[in-house]
Order: structure tokens, then C-alpha cells, then sequence
């Protein structure tokens, strides 16, 4: 059975994955601050009541398209992988600022409720299949856990995001560093314990997205607010190109597993 792989639709988790994420995610930042408001004009000092609502529509349009197109695919397919993580962070984006902003849940409340919303898709996945691990992406049924999920944890991202750098007060910057440092005490106990793989994947993927989102508001609020003031649709249109060259350059292949070797925690 060891020898007999099955080839999974999603990556193969290596360092060029986790880079090209965490690309993906400060993309999803600068992408949807880019339409909602550059384009929509959606800000605190001169609101649109229907910006983000606008925003997330559209993007979860195409989050919607680009899912279905990742489940019928036959094997995986790089571009239309990364296409689909990109819409995924860049909903999240704007689903979290209407949750935060326009509902007024505020931060705290986003967090919290999108944090309950990924352990329980953590949860019915696990009791489904008995298993959470993303090399078992192989059928359509485990393909939906696996968007379902990955969408909420973007979604919580970016709250968590906002909540570190605007509540606990420590900045745009100070949150970059916070999660990143996080980031390096997760792949430390990965190559220095034996804790459950699964686990420490979930852990990382949820905190590379505040960690993007932290970044990319760096880059793209005003100086008052903390940031850089660059512009948004060219830090967008940077960031997109630069994942298209590293998805072309580095080794992309699907992940696999063998039904005698498997972390099913």
C-alpha cells in the first residue's frame, strides 16, 4: 500500500509553497483595499455604506468560479491553484472589513466569530473523514472542506490582522513582526518535535494570513495611520507578478499520500 500514492489537488507543502502564500496573502490585502477603496471609495473619513458589501460580491463571485473549476480539474493545475488561493485572501479581505466595519462587530467580534467558524469546519471535516490533512485533497466532497475552511481562515486572518496592529496597539509593523515571529517558532517545533504535522500545517496556514494582511496595510495606509502610503493597485499589480514568476520558477507538484503512511490527526 506504501508504494501505491495518490496524488492529492493541492500542492506539495515545501518552502516555496509558504513563500508564494504568504505573497498570496499580502495580494489579497492590497487587492481588496485596492476595490473597495481606491475604486469604491470605502474609508473611514468618507464612507460608502455599499463598498465592501460590493467588494465581497465580487470577489466571492470569483472565488466561487475558480472553486468549481479547481474541483472538476482532473489533477492540480499550479495557476489555477494559486488563482483560487489569491480569490480566497482577497474575499477574506473584504468579507472581514464588512464584518468589522460595516456590521460594527469590530475586530474583537470577527475574530471571535470566524475563529469559532474555522474549528468548526476543522471539526466536521475530522468527523467526516478522520482525517484534516490537506494531502487527502483528492475528491470533490473533501475538496469542499478544504475551500470551506481555507476561506474562513483567510476571513480570520485579516480580523486578527486588524485587531493586532489597531486594538492591542502595536501597529502594521509590530503585527508583521508578531506573527512572523510566531511563523518561526511553529516551523521550529515542526522540525524539532514530533506534535502532529496536521496541526502544525493549520497553525501556519491561519498565520501567514495576518501576517499578509498586516504586511500589505503597511504598504498601502496612509503614513498617519502607520503605513507606507504606496499605491494600492501598483503594489497589487507587483505582488501578482512577482507570484506568477515564482509559480512558473519554482518545482510545483501535487502532493501525495499512501494509505499506510498518513498523519491523520
Amino acid at each position: 500500500m506504501d508504494s501505491e500514492k495518490i496524488l492529492s489537488k493541492v500542492p506539495a507543502v515545501t518552502l516555496g509553497f509558504w513563500i508564494i502564500k504568504i505573497l498570496a496573502t499580502t495580494l489579497g490585502e492590497t487587492g481588496g483595499d485596492t476595490v473597495t477603496m481606491t475604486w469604491l471609495g470605502e474609508t473611514t473619513a468618507h464612507p460608502n455604506p455599499n463598498g465592501y458589501l460590493i467588494g465581497t460580491g465580487i470577489f466571492l463571485s470569483a472565488l466561487v468560479v475558480l472553486v468549481g473549476a479547481q474541483i472538476a480539474a482532473k489533477k492540480f493545475y499550479p495557476l489555477l491553484y494559486w488563482a483560487t488561493i489569491i480569490a480566497s485572501t482577497t474575499a477574506g479581505t473584504t468579507m472581514a472589513d464588512f464584518a468589522d466595519r460595516s456590521l460594527g462587530i469590530g475586530y474583537t467580534g470577527g475574530t471571535s466569530v470566524l475563529l469559532a467558524c474555522v474549528l468548526a469546519c476543522l471539526a466536521a471535516w475530522y468527523w467526516s473523514e478522520g482525517t484534516v490533512s490537506v494531502n487527502t485533497v483528492d475528491t470533490p466532497k473533501v475538496e469542499a472542506f478544504y475551500w470551506v475552511t481555507i476561506t474562513f481562515s483567510q476571513t480570520l486572518g485579516t480580523a486578527l490582522g486588524d485587531w493586532m496592529a489597531d486594538d492591542a496597539g502595536v501597529g502594521f509593523g509590530g503585527g508583521a513582526l508578531v506573527f512572523g515571529a510566531a511563523l518561526v517558532i511553529i516551523a521550529a517545533l515542526y522540525y524539532w518535535t514530533n506534535f502532529s504535522r496536521v496541526l502544525h500545517f493549520w497553525a501556519a496556514f491561519i498565520l501567514t494570513r495576518p501576517l499578509g494582511a498586516t504586511v500589505g496595510d503597511f504598504l498601502d495606509k496612509p503614513v498617519d495611520d502607520g503605513g507606507l502610503n504606496l499605491s494600492r493597485p501598483m503594489a497589487s499589480a507587483v505582488l501578482a507578478v512577482v507570484i506568477l514568476a515564482l509559480v512558473l520558477i519554482l518545482p510545483q507538484r501535487a502532493g501525495s499520500h499512501s494509505g499506510g503512511n498518513m498523519d491523520t490527526a
